[in-house]
């Protein structure tokens, strides 16, 4: 049983290793990181450049910064520093950076998620898109086999169905860009049966006729699922539920923020998963981290949005030609 465990354990670190590794074939991207005022994100940073997957922009009070960066051995030498006097100003300069093009990504510090996503969608000096602004957890969870993304959790509190459209786009453009070759997407409610009395199932149900219509590219949709039968190929054949999407799901779309919330963290407390966590919709990326981020979390974060970043510009590049 302990081997068990600590294979488990070893196995989730190789696949972020994986991804970092993948990531790392890419040239390192400008991030703007807002408000890096304590030791566990200006320790993230400083790790993500020494591994080359960013070449980091710190915005926040200068002194402050600095007197970190000796506590935790963090040589500036090199590094650009944009004096931000508190967190409010410190996001609104890092936003600035990228409206200015000197970074395709930003980074959370030591602030508040909301006071760095107000001023990414700030109507007047933010960095919105035509595009929903959405949020994607890759979480990497012991004993199952591939890493599942589950979307949305920590934006979008109740999304409608035109919501959910951009939400699954967004999370399909992020699984290519990861080098997923098959995209499979389970629409989750709590049953797999479409009811008038669950109005998840409905919309379940509408998301995969619009799929089907190529409202939505870029992936194999189904739904409604239950949690089982979209990831457990057990509980679908029980179910007999045959579909390519149904126990082998790779991305999970939740009803609303509170069950995708519950899940993601279900999944980190009990299962002990890691997660890694990233905002798509915006003209950039955003690398949302926690304080009670790993290490490997907060690079596997950082190896996300660097491949999201190089999609990007590959995507531009084709745009042009």
């Amino acid at each position: 049983m302990v081997e068990a465990l600590r294979d488990a354990v070893t196995i989730r670190h190789e696949r972020y290793e994986r991804l970092i590794a993948a990531a790392q074939t890419q040239a390192a991207i400008k991030v703007a990181v807002a408000h890096p005022c304590d030791e566990s994100s200006l320790r993230g940073a400083a790790e993500a450049m020494r591994l080359r997957l960013i070449d980091p922009i710190l915005v926040g009070p200068v002194e402050r910064i600095r007197r970190i960066a000796d506590e935790v051995g963090f040589d500036l030498s090199g590094v650009e520093l944009v004096d931000a006097e508190h967190s409010h100003a410190s996001a609104a300069k890092a936003v600035e950076q990228v409206r200015a093009g000197r970074a395709e990504a930003l980074m959370k510090g030591s602030l508040h998620t909301d006071e760095l996503m107000g001023a990414v969608v700030s109507r007047e000096s933010g960095i919105r898109t035509e595009r929903r602004i959405s949020h994607c957890f890759i979480m990497d969870v012991p004993g199952h086999p591939d890493p599942l993304i589950i979307t949305d959790a920590a934006v979008n509190i109740a999304p409608d169905l035109d919501a959910k459209v951009d939400i699954i786009q967004n999370a399909i453009d992020l699984a290519h860009a990861m080098g997923l070759d098959e995209v499979r997407v389970a629409i989750l409610s709590a049953m797999e049966t479409v009811s008038v009395k669950v109005p998840s199932t409905i919309e379940a149900a509408a998301l995969c006729k619009m799929a089907e219509r190529g409202q939505i590219t870029g992936a194999v949709l189904d739904g409604p699922l239950a949690l089982d039968n979209a990831i457990s190929p057990e509980a679908a054949a029980i179910k007999k539920i045959a579909s390519p999407v149904a126990g082998r799901a790779n991305i999970l779309v939740v009803p609303d923020l509170e069950a995708g919330n519950m899940l993601a963290k279900s999944l980190s407390f009990l299962a002990k998963a890691d997660a890694a966590g990233i905002v798509l919709g915006a003209r950039v990326p955003v690398i949302l981290t926690s304080r009670a981020d790993s290490l490997v979390s907060r690079l596997a974060s950082c190896a996300i949005a660097v491949m999201a970043a190089a999609a990007r510009r590959k995507a531009a590049a084709a745009a042009i030609h």
